[in-house]
């Protein structure tokens, strides 16, 4: 039987309602090597907010097997998205946990610690009071030297980093006022205030970065 996550727009005719996000197949494998980089060895509890249709969090567990990944939306429409891949992917049963009801901008999160918090693409295509609440919530559910993982393009210095991400920006305030990308160090500092040490961002892709912190 050949894996529906190697081959996503092939499962998705296959499978005429099921969703599917196409950048998730584009940038996995570079996410997925900064992750392995960075996260622990030893089986390690992943909470992902905003999961989308969950697509990440079963190719990650596929790849890192050390993960048990807990992904998450802000609706039941969302949350059934992802079961829809899930049921796929049976043998990932004991890796990818059932998703969770999460409002990253009203923390605390319901659950347990974790040992990292990950996100991609959503500071960018949500208002400023997400990014604040995912620190604050990451903060809240994250022990000792736990990880915020934050992916996405992002400003450097005020200064946009391509003329891709230029174009983006202008598109994205234009769809909504309240979106738009962030300054790296805006974030920065917020996590700083939340208190997160700053490791080294990871360059990846496509103009965008992997923001690396580290609870304190």
């Amino acid at each position: 039987m050949i894996d529906p996550l190697d081959d996503p727009v092939a499962t998705v005719v296959r499978f005429a309602l099921l969703k599917h996000a196409p950048a998730t197949a584009r940038n996995r494998a570079p996410i997925a090597a900064v992750l392995s980089e960075v996260l622990p060895a030893a089986p390690c509890a992943v909470l992902e907010i905003a999961s989308g249709t969950g697509e990440h969090a079963l190719w990650m567990a596929r790849n890192l097997p050390q993960v048990r990944w807990r992904p998450s939306e802000t609706t039941l429409a969302g949350l059934a998205a992802i079961e829809d891949w899930r049921e796929l992917c049976p043998d990932l049963d004991d890796r990818v946990h059932p998703p969770v009801l999460i409002d990253v901008a009203r923390p605390p999160w319901p659950g347990e610690k974790v040992d990292a918090v990950y996100t991609a693409n959503l500071t960018h295509i949500a208002p400023w009071a997400a990014t604040k609440g995912l620190i604050a919530g990451a903060a809240a559910r994250l022990g000792q030297d736990g990880l915020l993982l934050i992916y996405g393009p992002f400003n450097e210095r005020g200064y946009y980093t391509g003329a891709g991400n230029t174009a983006f920006d202008v598109d994205l305030r234009r769809r909504n006022p309240d979106w738009g990308l962030r300054d790296r160090e805006s974030v920065e500092e917020l996590a700083l205030a939340h208190g997160f040490t700053i490791e080294r961002p990871r360059t990846m892709p496509a103009d965008n970065r992997l923001l690396v912190n580290r609870r304190m």
